[in-house]
């Protein structure tokens, strides 16, 4: 799928900073990473912070250009699998093992913003977890689950308490997660590669790798300008695939979601709001978005194989926002735009390699923020320290996505569970 060119409220308030040049000529590098978004990023920025200095990023486009860039900007635990699922096919101990390395990525981008001063507008006021529905049980099932194997405790909070902070009578309960917090992703983004770059990485943007083979005992890249010639070889391309080894990319699905922001709402925001915590709710095809510093609503929802227009994305965010908050019905949206995610069929992320020194960092699934912090840590250690803390991961592998049968099964999957969800909606009204 091609991303078609719209304008991001994250790009139209992005952080100026001075481009990197373009791959011209021949290269050789320890390490080269081949995307520009957050496992890319993360990956040259924990190398570097190993010491390994000789590492060298392409970015087809600019960096944070593809999902990294465009998403909701919630930093939480977890994984796209559920943490029941994930619970029943490994177990308590790896089970809590593969979490715990999410939630220390979360303490760690607190730490990566404060140690390299990212400017990101960091909000560190939790998120909640809004109950569409009036039965509890999953707000309670979910809250002993995460307490009892998982060691994480999320608050309750009462109807009423929930409608102080949230002014709508379309949730329920909800669930507090105070560890968490959102941000600006692109400026994120921006923030990591001036990072990364401040030791020694040496990042190309607007270069395309068109090629990947081997060339005797190392890698070759070729790309539109130039070639590179490296001993490691990092595939980080989520949904926006580079095409240079089949078997990595067929197993994603690039999955399209959407996101808006409204105008600048003034106190028309407080009317609706009266949190700054970023906001989901309890359905599979779940609402999130999250009140800006200059008093927009920033609104995402739904999964699809089609990449709309902005004008489509904003015809259905709005129906979507407006069943939640009603008195915005004449709120005018600036930006609407999407992105496209990267699925695998076991809803895991795909971190693997070591064979001749490739290695990739794929399938977040939407839940990439903290998750694609790991998995820079856990392919960094692997390369700089031949850690094999990466074989975690290896029960989630590159299973092929089956595409393009893959997305009619993908798109149907999602249209039983928002079914469901309608229906159980009618029920209780």
């Amino acid at each position: 799928m091609k991303q078609p060119p719209a304008p991001s409220y994250y790009r139209a308030t992005a952080n100026a900073y001075e481009p990197y040049a373009a791959l011209r000529g021949r290269a050789e590098a320890k390490v080269a990473i081949i995307g520009g978004g957050f496992a890319g990023l993360h990956t040259a920025l924990a190398l570097a912070e190993r010491g390994v200095r000789d590492v060298l990023l392409l970015e087809r486009e600019q960096v944070g250009f593809g999902a990294s860039g465009r998403n909701g900007g919630f930093v939480f635990a977890g994984y796209s699998l559920g943490e029941q699922s994930l619970l029943d096919q490994l177990g308590e101990e790896r089970a809590r093992a593969l979490f715990g390395l999410t939630t220390a990525a979360v303490e760690r981008i607190r730490a990566q913003v404060l140690r390299y001063g990212i400017d990101c507008g960091l909000v560190d006021e939790g998120v909640l977890w809004a109950n569409w529905f009036r039965d509890p049980a999953v707000l309670r099932a979910r809250q002993a689950l995460l307490e009892k194997h998982y060691g994480v405790q999320w608050e309750w909070v009462p109807q009423q308490a929930l409608r102080e902070r949230v002014h709508t009578a379309r949730y329920f309960d909800g669930l507090y997660e105070r560890n968490a917090f959102h941000l600006h992703p692109l400026n994120f983004a921006i923030g990591l590669a001036a990072a990364a770059a401040g030791q020694g990485v040496r990042i190309h943007e607007n270069t395309d790798a068109w090629q990947l083979r081997r060339d005797g005992l190392r890698w070759r890249v070729e790309t539109d300008q130039g070639t590179v010639l490296a001993e490691h070889v990092v595939l980080a391309c989520g949904g926006y695939l580079a095409g240079l080894q089949r078997r990595i990319d067929r197993a994603i699905l690039p999955i399209a979601t959407y996101v808006m922001a409204t105008e600048p709402l003034g106190e028309r925001l407080r009317d609706c709001l009266d949190t700054r915590a970023a906001i989901y709710d309890t359905r599979f095809a779940f609402d999130y978005y999250r009140p800006l510093p200059d008093t927009r609503l920033l609104w995402g929802g739904r999964i699809s194989i089609r990449n709309r227009s902005p004008q489509a994305v904003r015809r259905l965010l709005m129906r979507d926002m407006l069943r939640v908050f009603p008195a915005l019905k004449d709120a005018r949206v600036d930006f609407a735009w999407s992105g496209l995610m990267s699925y695998a069929r076991h809803q895991m992320p795909q971190i693997g390699g070591g064979e001749e020194g490739l290695w990739w960092a794929q399938a977040f699934g939407g839940h990439g923020l903290a998750p694609t912090c790991a998995a820079g840590g856990l392919l960094a250690a692997a390369i700089a320290e031949r850690d094999g803390g990466w074989k975690q991961f290896a029960d989630y592998g590159l299973a092929s996505a089956h595409r393009p049968a893959g997305y009619l099964a993908a798109q149907a999957s999602y249209w039983w569970h928002q079914g469901r969800d309608w229906f159980k909606t009618r029920l209780e009204a």
